[in-house]
């Protein structure tokens, strides 16, 4: 008897209509059964929002032949809660994707990121998770050295498993650079320095319109960064709990008895 296939749920951050969600659900389906649940427009920026206190919509739509394909009314998180809830029926897939996202999700920006929350989420439900993402944001971006490494790593996840309560953030070069390998890497030091141009519309009310700078603050050369800038592939193992274990030593160390006089 063949071995039964993996269930894989592929979501996204741009919309269920970008480029780069149809490399990714195509490469899928070379290896497992495919369920596409997507923000029915875009949703960049959005990390791990939730809609609250207004409906949600999941609609049926068909635009690949074989994929059943659900187009959703909210955030990248909201996809994959009803996902695991109303298709699956709390029978979680074997695999969660994200992406494949146009732009890069490396360093700082993986806390602004729907296309990594949405792996998050897919990791916080226990299933096996990773992002994906481009260093290209044009739409009409070349994802074609992506695809041998999207399966190569969805594949050893299936294959291997993934520690509880993480996740995998994989980015790729933009095809200007030859691809020298993979790297597994940490999360570089980096920040944006924004900027807000101030506007004003026509009835003269005034508006911003944020801009900023990426600043990369690490020499490290063992940086998702430095992989990137490199010609590599990215791959930094990566964990929703957001506690800072090094400094509970410290803080125990500190005096907080409240003088209530």
């Amino acid at each position: 008897m063949a071995n039964k296939r993996p269930t894989i749920l592929v979501v996204n951050d741009d919309g269920i209509t970008a480029p780069g969600i149809k490399v990714l659900l195509e490469e899928m389906q070379k290896i497992g059964e495919v369920v596409v649940v997507a923000p029915d427009s875009p949703q960049s920026g959005m990390g791990h929002a939730i809609t609250i206190g207004k409906p949600l919509r999941l609609d049926k739509v068909d635009l690949y032949q074989g994929v059943q394909m659900y187009q959703c009314s909210g955030t990248p998180v909201d996809c994959v809660k009803l996902a695991v809830h109303k298709i699956f029926k709390g029978q979680k897939p074997d695999l969660c994707v994200s992406g494949i996202n146009h732009g890069l999700n490396y360093s700082i920006n993986v806390l602004y990121s729907g296309t990594m929350s949405a792996a998050v989420e897919g990791a916080i439900e226990g299933i096996p998770s990773i992002g994906f993402s481009l260093d290209d944001f044009s739409h009409e971006a070349d994802f074609t050295h992506c695809r041998p490494y999207v399966r190569a790593v969805a594949e050893q996840v299936l294959a291997n498993g993934l520690q509880k309560a993480t996740l995998l953030n994989v980015n790729f070069p933009n095809r200007s650079k030859e691809i020298k390998g993979i790297k597994v890497c940490r999360q570089a030091t980096a920040k944006w320095f924004e900027e807000f141009e101030e506007r004003e519309d026509p009835y003269k009310r005034p508006y911003f319109w944020m801009t900023g700078k990426f600043k990369l603050l690490d020499k490290g050369e063992d940086t998702d960064t430095f992989a990137i800038e490199n010609g590599y592939v990215s791959i930094v193992p990566t964990q929703f709990d957001m506690t800072a274990h090094h400094t509970i030593t410290e803080l125990n160390s500190w005096n907080f008895n409240v003088d209530e006089k």
